[in-house]
C-alpha cells in the first residue's frame, strides 16, 4: 500500500477538505477586512453605519438609524452590546456584511466581515506538507493539580491573552523527548499551540496549533502533527490571535501540517 493509498492519507484528505470549506464560509476568518479599536468617544468608521463607543462598564454602544440590524431587527436609536472577553463577538448585520463587536481583556473593537474580501474570493486553499506517518506520535498527558491562567502576547502589539492551561503533554520527536503546555480544545480534547524550527521559515511565524483527542485513562494521547493548522492571523491582518506560551517552542522542525498561506491582501 502506498502512502497516497493509506487510510492515514485518505482520512487527512477528508479532514483537510472540511478545514478549507470552513475557512471559505461567507463570514469566516477569510472575510475580515478591518479591525477598529474603540474608546469612550462615539466615532464613525468608513463604510460602517452608525456611531460606536466603548462604555467603560463592560459594553459597547451603537447608535444607528435603521441601517444596521441585530438578528434581523433594524437598530433605531442606541443599543448596548456586551461581547465576552476572548469569545466570538456580537454580530451586527450591515447588508451582506457583519460587524463583529469583540472584547479582548478590557479593550473593545469592531471587526468587519465581508464575503467579498479578497482574502476570501482569492483563496486557493491552505498549503500543507505531504502527509507522513512519522508525524503521528504517542504522548502522555499530565494534568496540573489546578488549571493555570497564563499570560501570553498577541499578534496585536500591546494586547495580551490569558488562556487557561490544564497540563503538559510529553512526546518523542526527532530523537528526543519534548513537552508542550496543553489547553482545552474548543470542542473537546486538548490544543497544543506551539512554535517550532520551521516557524517563520516555511510556516507561519506566529505559531500553529494541533488538537488531540481526550487522553485515555492512563493519560495516553495520539498527536497527529499532519493536522497542525494555522491560526486565523496567518490568513488576515485583522485577527487578534494569541502567541504560544514561551515554553511551547520546539527546537526541531515540524515539517507537517499547514504551511505559510499566500496572502492576496498583501503586496506581491
Amino acid at each position: 500500500m502506498t502512502t497516497l493509498e493509506s487510510p492515514l492519507h485518505h482520512e487527512w484528505d477528508a479532514w483537510h477538505r472540511d478545514r478549507e470549506e470552513q475557512l471559505r464560509t461567507p463570514h469566516g476568518w477569510l472575510s475580515l477586512t478591518a479591525l477598529h479599536w474603540l474608546d469612550a468617544t462615539a466615532r464613525t468608521f468608513d463604510g460602517i453605519p452608525g456611531t460606536w463607543r466603548a462604555t467603560g462598564d463592560g459594553g459597547v454602544e451603537l447608535t444607528a438609524d435603521g441601517d444596521a440590524a441585530l438578528e434581523g431587527t433594524p437598530v433605531t436609536g442606541t443599543v448596548s452590546l456586551e461581547p465576552v472577553d476572548g469569545q466570538p463577538g456580537v454580530l451586527v448585520e450591515v447588508g451582506e456584511r457583519r460587524v463583529e463587536v469583540i472584547r479582548r481583556t478590557d479593550e473593545y473593537a469592531l471587526r468587519v466581515r465581508d464575503p467579498e474580501a479578497i482574502t476570501r474570493t482569492a483563496f486557493t486553499g491552505a498549503p500543507a506538507f505531504d502527509v507522513d506517518a512519522r508525524w503521528v506520535v504517542e504522548g502522555r498527558f499530565t494534568a496540573y493539580a489546578e488549571p493555570r491562567r497564563l499570560t501570553v502576547g498577541a499578534v496585536v502589539d500591546g494586547l495580551q491573552h490569558f488562556p487557561t492551561a490544564v497540563g503538559v503533554v510529553r512526546f518523542p520527536l526527532g530523537g528526543a523527548e519534548h513537552e508542550l503546555v496543553a489547553f482545552p480544545g474548543k470542542t473537546g480534547g486538548l490544543t497544543l499551540h506551539f512554535r517550532d524550527a520551521t516557524s517563520g521559515a516555511g510556516t507561519y511565524g506566529g505559531g500553529r496549533s494541533v488538537t488531540v483527542p481526550d487522553p485515555d485513562a492512563d493519560g495516553r494521547v495520539v498527536i497527529d502533527f499532519n493536522r497542525t493548522v494555522n491560526l486565523p492571523c496567518a490568513f488576515t491582518a485583522h485577527a487578534t490571535c494569541p502567541l504560544p506560551p514561551a515554553e511551547n517552542r520546539l527546537p526541531v522542525p515540524v515539517e507537517a501540517g499547514e504551511r505559510t498561506p499566500p496572502r492576496p491582501d498583501l503586496p506581491a
